[in-house]
């Protein structure tokens, strides 16, 4: 069965910065799409970032582009995103998911964390 636990979020002020962790297992880590979705209260789910396995191209959402790095250690099986400068419009719910195909397109099927909370104070 497979496996997706995030870490790493809490409270930061304005400007400042967060590295949130996921691990997945129960399956070939590296093969896979892994990415990050975030929640903000009364919003719908929202795109953040993807990287798909080596070879093929990272997605960011526009809004975080220049301030947000996501990476894999597929050693490790765990998928990492940076959070800098970051701002009170960031707080949010932030959920891992694991991809079912080694691209970062539909996540029809792919596998969620329960999520983390990132709270950003102004």
């Amino acid at each position: 069965q497979v496996y997706v636990a995030e870490s790493g979020g809490g409270l930061v002020q304005a400007g400042g910065s967060l590295r949130l962790s996921c691990a997945a297992h129960g399956r070939t880590f590296s093969v896979y799409a892994m990415g990050w979705f975030r929640q903000a209260p009364g919003k719908e789910r929202e795109f953040v970032a993807c990287v798909p396995r080596r070879g093929f191209t990272t997605k960011y959402a526009e809004s975080v582009k220049g301030r947000f790095t996501i990476s894999r250690d597929d050693d490790k099986n765990t998928v990492f995103l940076q959070m800098n400068n970051l701002t009170p419009e960031d707080t949010a719910v932030y959920y891992c998911l694991g991809y079912k195909g080694y691209e970062c397109s539909s996540t029809d099927n792919a596998y969620w964390g329960q999520g983390t909370q990132v709270t950003v104070s102004s």
